[in-house]
């Protein structure tokens, strides 16, 4: 997984982690995988990016999920 090609910068989109400097957030890409849309597709419709990049998203997210604090309702 190259989490190189995900990017936080202050000036581009409000610090959102984005693909590569590019005005294309992690949430974009992954809001289109949860909608079915396949990586051939969402590179069709963003030509700039490259399956690598589709791909650093998704481990992008996994380490997130493991960072999350989650309240869990107890008994």
């Amino acid at each position: 997984m190259n989490l190189e090609r995900i990017t936080v910068d202050p000036a581009v989109m409000s610090g959102k982690p984005c693909i590569r400097g590019l005005r294309v957030t992690v949430a974009n890409v992954l809001r289109q995988l949860a909608n079915h849309r396949t990586t051939e597709q969402i590179v069709a419709a963003y030509p700039y990016l490259e399956p690598a990049d589709i791909d650093a998203c998704l481990g992008y997210a996994a380490l997130r999920v493991d960072d999350e604090e989650l309240a869990v309702s107890g008994p």
